[in-house]
């Protein structure tokens, strides 16, 4: 039977101390060929929240501008996420596999990648016109210039790994310049390309399938609708800080490697790990995500072509570690600075840790300190990596990677000796890897097409306000009200012994429900509006307005 129902009109007052007229009811039936009934949701814990974190994502992705989903992900909390941080030049000891799962990369050899990287046709001359010019700029910085300046900080001489740095990063400098200068008259795509050095590359994501910290595992075992679930898997928050010696970007992605339905196969396998990082040597640290590719939003050139890196870090390694961490520590160095990097670009084309990417990004990595090479090849294409997409998601990222290699022996009486000229080639090949555009796919399927930005805001007050909000918490500094602590004679002796029953509790963690790590960003007072700068006629409009997302 079909659904009835009833239309109230809204009753009418003719006129001042008068009686007022009611007109009658009005009854209008409407019927449907099929029933109709709400749904029937879940009720249970479980499925409420997972349909509270289903909302959040889709408010992300109804967001107009990159920036504003970009402060969607940090509007929960206040004080930052609890965040397990990955840092470029500090790679713990046997964390390959760690690092696998929580990128969900597969690690190839390169001479398992199929043709794609241009051939050389021209190798020959290209080779006799390059090989001589980088000959004379590896003698240049390894025996005539000057570097007195550098070898000391403060009166004191560097570190061999700050050193080795140092003299990488002149020598990428100098084949970058060698390469651009040589290549560009035939390849208009580098003339186009925006170099920079030493940018700031940061990117933050959520990954599942892994073990409760030992704190929230107590707090659950406290309480008994929680006790059965005490070990069940959390999301644990990922964040990468690095910066390449030198990278470039150009306006076109590059093309990608192999169609996003190979990457569904399974054979290839990810390593599964569940424990909590720390036990691999990563520390956790509370701070607001962020996801930065060495630009802000708005930069036209918004696609990676080639990014160099530092290998310092692996002189301060201990030496019983052997040829295979050292091997395995590149790998690890590799795919963090690859997703990372792709991960926060794909940020600035509106995807983001909740919502996946519909097409690849691709990037070529290398690590260098001017003697050793690694070359490296990434495609993303999945983010889904939180909750149960750890298991069901079918995607998975692929990297290709090379063996350290020498591109020369020695520097012996003003000649290069055992010039390599496979590396050169590797180089070569990476340059000529030409980006194109992406016929028939939508490149910003969850963006505004009119606001894409912040920048894009017509309304000058709103547009200033985001902006302003936007950098202060990409800032990251320490908010103005300090955040709760716990003194170590309260855990000691409130917490671990309970030595001091009868004292008042006035603590946040002795008073139930009350967490303040759990307030908002958006939970603030806005900001004060003095009387004599209030606009006219809204003499009582004491505070400012707030345009949080």
């Amino acid at each position: 039977m079909g659904k009835f129902r009833w239309h109230r009109v809204r009753t009418v007052a003719l006129a001042k101390n008068s009686t007022i007229r009611i007109k009658p009811l009005k009854y209008e039936q409407e019927y449907t060929d099929t029933p109709q009934y709400p749904p029937i949701l879940d009720t249970s814990y479980e499925a409420r929240k997972r349909r509270e974190k289903s909302e959040w994502h889709e408010q992300i992705k109804s967001l107009k501008t990159v920036e504003e989903k970009l402060m969607k992900i940090n509007m929960p909390r206040y004080y930052g996420w609890r965040t397990t941080m990955f840092e470029e030049n500090d790679i713990p000891y046997n964390c390959l596999p760690l690092v696998q799962h929580a990128t969900r990369t597969h690690l190839k050899d390169f001479k398992g990648l199929p043709s794609y990287l241009p051939k050389l046709d021209e190798a020959d001359e290209l080779m006799l016109e390059i090989k001589p010019q980088i000959e004379e700029a590896l003698l240049f910085e390894y025996n005539y210039r000057s570097r007195k300046h550098e070898y000391v900080n403060d009166g004191n001489p560097v570190s061999p790994s700050t050193l080795d740095d140092i003299i990488g990063r002149s020598v990428i400098q100098q084949i970058n310049r060698i390469l651009l200068g040589n290549l560009s008259k035939k390849l208009p795509h580098l003339l186009k390309c925006q170099v920079e050095t030493d940018p700031r590359i940061e990117s933050f994501w959520s990954v599942g399938g892994m073990n409760p910290p030992i704190i929230v595992k107590k707090i659950k075992e406290n309480i008994s609708f929680f006790k059965d679930k005490a070990n069940e898997p959390v999301d644990r928050w990922m964040q990468y800080i690095g910066s390449p010696a030198l990278h470039l970007r150009h306006e076109l992605p590059l093309p990608p490697v192999v169609d996003m339905q190979e990457s569904e196969s399974a054979d290839l396998d990810v390593p599964f790990f569940k424990y909590d990082p720390k036990v691999i040597g990563f520390h956790v640290d509370r701070r607001h995500g962020t996801n930065i590719p060495g630009f802000w939003p708005g930069d036209p050139n918004e696609f990676g072509l080639l990014s160099y890196h530092h290998r310092g870090h692996i002189l301060r390694r201990w030496e019983h570690y052997g040829p295979d961490d050292r091997a395995e520590t590149l790998h690890v160095q590799a795919i963090l600075a690859s997703y990372a990097w792709l991960l926060s670009q794909a940020c600035y084309q509106g995807f983001s840790t909740f919502n996946d990417v519909t097409y690849p990004f691709v990037t070529q990595t290398v690590i260098t300190n001017g003697k050793l090479w690694s070359f490296y090849l990434y495609q993303l294409n999945t983010t889904l990596l939180h909750s149960d997409q750890v298991l069901n998601n079918p995607r998975r990222n692929l990297c290709w990677g090379t063996p350290e290699m020498k591109l020369f022996e020695a520097i012996e009486d003003g000649k290069v000796i055992g010039f390599n000229d496979e590396v050169l080639r590797y180089l070569l090949k990476f340059y000529l890897n030409t980006p194109r555009a992406r016929e028939g796919v939508e490149m910003k399927p969850y963006l505004n097409k009119e606001e894409m930005h912040l920048a894009d805001i017509d309304d000058e007050k709103r547009r200033a306000w985001l902006e302003q909000e936007f950098k202060h918490m990409y800032a990251n500094r320490e908010r103005h009200i300090l955040p709760y602590e716990i003194y170590n004679w309260e855990f000691l002796y409130k917490i671990r012994h309970k030595t001091r029953p009868i004292e008042p509790r006035r603590r946040p963690f002795e008073l139930q429900n009350v967490n303040p790590f759990r307030r908002r960003y958006d939970e603030h007072v806005p900001k004060y509006i003095p009387r004599k700068f209030r606009e006219k006629g809204k003499w009582r409009k004491k505070f400012e307005d707030m345009y949080y997302p």
